[in-house]
């Protein structure tokens, strides 16, 4: 993409009611626009941003075995009052009624209409295990939204709900989401702790939210540092190994990790001192298994092998997919920008033409566009006729995390500059090892469709 072509709205000036990193860079690099309390529009940079987490989420699901669809935003109060948690919910549900004095309310999140969906179409043992998921937009209505998209009203989300016939075959299920999601968070460049934590109004009884450590956090954590060390790295996992998937979980899961919901400190103070670890975390996932908490009222059964009928273990599995934009800046920014992770930048690297109008600047950065281009790469070029320090500020503000510097003083040299935005170190090389350099570092984060 060519600057110059581009629409990317940059802001000099922090708005007034930007409280946090993240919504002060999202709304400063042109990302988001309020459009009322707690609902933003996404612009380029910001859907390009956001379609790369989502693509991610796709794929990891996917490879762990499970379905995509897509279900609707609008749901019937019906199926709500049919599971019993109508009245429960609280405000806030978005209710609405339609025309024709239905009741209806914009869903918060798909457990009674996954299972209504399920009853439909599946009727034996034999069509299980499933899961199926869906990413979609969700709402709900926050009594005060703030923090940009960390804390809105309408969201983005992934929800996928298994079902099951036994518990044991529900807590494979669980166990294999886990696995999923600590390597989705990876891919994003995130380290997402997952801790024991308290089911809401989900309901169940086994749950795990995933937090991003962060001073802005809404939680307060308290762990053993040991956890931070782990990682899965390239291992290839087989999901439906279920003794895999456990080794794996027991791994995540037996260093202490709490939110302080569920925190135990006689359990914490038995951590070595060295340890101990106190922080803020942002939820960006949570998984919960909850039985026949909704099979059994909605009727979501099926034939065993005894030819009874029985109702379905289920659980379901969320991950915050625009919030997950806004962890990110939290992890990764500094006082002049966002820095993106590989795996999830808009574009993977900036290319700055220090003269704009010099034939052989000019054809420089036509050739390393082409080139970057050719091998799958998707550049963005600073083709305007603007300052060097102001096409420097634009690039270290949307975080792109490498940049070419072009200008008729390297190239009489034959070379081109190649800066990190992490860490702000420089190199000059010629043209085509700066390209090569890029394609070796890409070379685990260019994305394919998921499907």
């Amino acid at each position: 993409m060519r600057l110059s072509r581009y629409f990317l709205p940059v802001l000099k000036e922090t708005p007034s009611e930007a409280q946090i990193a993240s919504h002060r860079l999202m709304l400063r690099a042109g990302m988001i626009k309020q459009a009322t309390a707690g609902i933003y529009s996404w612009l380029p940079l910001g859907f390009k941003v956001l379609r790369k987490l989502e693509n991610i989420v796709h794929e990891e699901q996917v490879r762990a075995g499970h379905v995509p669809m897509l279900m609707p935003t609008l749901q019937s109060a019906d199926l709500w009052r049919e599971s019993g948690r109508y009245d429960d919910y609280g405000a806030e549900m978005l209710r609405i009624t339609d025309r024709h004095g239905r009741d209806m309310l914009y869903g918060p999140t798909n457990e009674e209409l996954i299972t209504d969906i399920f009853r439909a179409h599946v009727g034996s043992y034999k069509d299980l295990p499933l899961t199926l998921y869906h990413i979609q937009w969700k709402f709900r209505d926050e009594v005060r939204p703030r923090f940009g998209v960390m804390r809105g009203r309408e969201f983005f989300m992934k929800d996928g709900y298994n079902f099951d016939l036994t518990k044991e075959d529900a807590l494979h299920a669980y166990n294999r989401h886990m696995v999923s999601y600590l390597r989705t968070y990876e891919r994003m460049g995130l380290q997402a702790i997952p801790m024991r934590a308290d089911s809401g109004p989900i309901g169940g009884d086994d749950t795990h939210e995933f937090l991003v450590l962060a001073e802005t956090g809404e939680s307060e954590v308290f762990y053993d540092s040991a956890i931070t060390d782990l990682k899965l790295g390239e291992r290839v996992v087989d999901y439906d190994s279920r003794a895999e998937c456990e080794a794996i979980v027991t791994e995540w899961t037996t260093p202490y990790a709490r939110t302080d919901e569920t925190h135990d400190e006689a359990k914490f103070n038995a951590i070595p001192e060295a340890r101990r670890r106190s922080s803020r975390g942002i939820e960006v996932g949570q998984i919960f298994y909850f039985g026949t908490k909704y099979s059994e009222p909605m009727g979501a059964t099926v034939q065993g092998p005894d030819g009874k009928s029985v109702p379905v273990h289920m659980g379901s599995h969320g991950i915050g997919v625009s919030r997950l934009v806004g962890a990110i800046i939290e992890a990764s920014h500094d006082e002049r920008g966002i820095i993106w992770p590989e795996g999830v930048t808009p574009f993977h690297a900036g290319i700055v033409n220090l003269k704009q109008g010099d034939a052989e600047a000019d054809a420089a950065c036509e050739a390393l566009y082409a080139s970057l281009t050719a091998l799958g790469l998707e550049p963005l070029y600073d083709d305007r006729d603007e300052r060097a320090g102001g096409k420097f500020a634009t690039m270290d503000l949307i975080g792109l995390p490498w940049r070419i510097t072009v200008g008729p003083r390297g190239l009489k040299n034959g070379v081109v500059e190649l800066t990190s935005r992490r860490t702000g170190e420089s190199e000059e090389l010629p043209p085509e090892q700066a390209v090569e350099k890029l394609a070796q570092i890409y070379a685990g984060h260019v994305l394919r469709p998921a499907f």
